[in-house]
């Protein structure tokens, strides 16, 4: 089994010395050199060398070399470290709260929008989010229906190109019964118990995107909320 990037990162920081330098790095807002690592933490530079590529390794830093400047030396350009720009989060289950922000910037964005003049009555946001939310899962569904290019779909081949999908997005999906996919985590909790209708909406009309975008046409998405699992099942039509 692939190890998730995201806990390959916590576990190579779980190190009280890589944790140090990692947080050194960072506050530095410049790259910093493996000698200036090592004194931050107080080691020797070949033991810092070792701990840096360590977190380089793991996707928390990124290494590169010291541009030269003023007279040119003898020797290699040092090498220096810097922090990825990217989030290191963990989450079990996974959550995709990302996911429903975004939809739901998107849907302010357009709501908020100026549209023709004289046109009619804004529909609500709540509206929007719906519509947005469709969007976002008919493009995930496409991008993996062109990718795995399956043809024709049936009930249990579409079942079970969903589930490889969603599982990648965190609803862990198991197969209920004959022609039903029951999904037993909702990535947009906790949420979804503040703003169950919203939520569960959104969450309705992403997964009935991501059926239309894999061209799924003999399975459809029911709304079928249930205690300590997502408020969706995915069923023969």
């Amino acid at each position: 089994m692939q190890v998730d990037p995201a806990i390959r990162a916590v576990a190579v920081l779980d190190d009280e010395l890589r944790r140090g330098m990692y947080y050194f790095i960072r506050a530095a807002a410049k790259p910093v050199t493996r000698d200036e690592a090592a004194a931050a933490v107080g080691i020797s530079r070949k033991l810092a060398a070792f701990h840096l590529d360590k977190l380089v390794d793991a996707g928390v830093l990124k290494a590169g070399v010291q541009p030269i400047t003023g007279l040119r030396r003898v020797g290699r350009a040092p090498k220096v470290y810097q922090p990825v720009d990217t989030d290191i989060r963990i989450s079990i289950p996974p959550r995709h709260h990302d996911l429903l922000a975004d939809i739901l910037v998107a849907a302010v964005v357009a709501h908020d929008a100026p549209g023709p003049e004289g046109g009619a009555e804004r529909a609500p946001a709540g509206e929007a989010a719906l519509r947005v939310a469709a969007e976002r899962g008919r493009r995930i569904g496409l991008a993996e229906h062109q990718r795995v290019r399956p043809g024709r779909l049936g009930v249990e081949r579409a079942l079970t190109l969903a589930m490889v999908l969603l599982t990648r997005h965190g609803f862990e999906p198991v197969r209920h019964a004959t022609g039903c996919v029951r999904l037993h985590s909702c990535p947009f909790h906790p949420l979804a118990v503040t703003a169950r209708e919203l939520v569960c909406g959104i969450n309705h009309r992403f997964l009935g995107g991501v059926l239309d975008g894999l061209g799924a046409s003999s399975v459809c998405a029911v709304l079928e909320p249930g205690t300590g699992a997502c408020c969706v099942e995915l069923r023969a039509s």
